[in-house]
């Protein structure tokens, strides 16, 4: 697959240097391409730019200063509500039904690169899935 514009584009947010790197390295080898972010303010401003072009978002939650995870997912799914979203973190899972979006997913780190891909292409399948069968929208006309 040479075509890069083919391939999904995603919105990886880690402030853990080596963690950003394993991750990219990750998607990148399963023909996926990478926009990253080193905390929340570069991942909002990537979203505000154009969210349109992502196909999936995948945070940790724990961002330092600034907007966390939780926010940054928040606001994917204002900009575009089907967004997909993975949430990476080594001690917030407890959060997650308060503060996750709806249908997101969870990993736990450490995880293994198989959690990362299979999550990631359940989001995107299902999401393509719904689009396709989406019967709510009136015919044109």
């Amino acid at each position: 697959m040479n075509d890069v514009s083919a391939m999904p584009l995603v919105l990886l947010v880690e402030d853990q240097p080596l963690l950003l790197l394993e991750a990219e390295d990750i998607l990148k080898q399963q023909h996926f391409q990478v926009i990253s972010a080193v905390n929340g303010n570069e991942g909002l401003s990537e979203l505000d730019r154009d969210a349109t072009r992502f196909s999936a978002v995948i945070t940790d939650v724990r961002l330092g200063e600034g907007p966390d995870g939780w926010d940054l997912a928040r606001r994917a799914r204002e900009l575009v509500p089907t967004m997909p979203v993975i949430y990476v973190t080594a001690d917030s899972a407890d959060e997650w039904a308060a503060n996750g979006v709806p249908e997101s997913v969870l990993i736990a780190k450490p995880f293994v690169p198989a959690q990362l891909v299979t999550a990631l292409a359940t989001l995107l399948n299902q999401q393509t899935f719904f689009h396709s069968t989406d019967t709510t929208s009136p015919p044109d006309q």
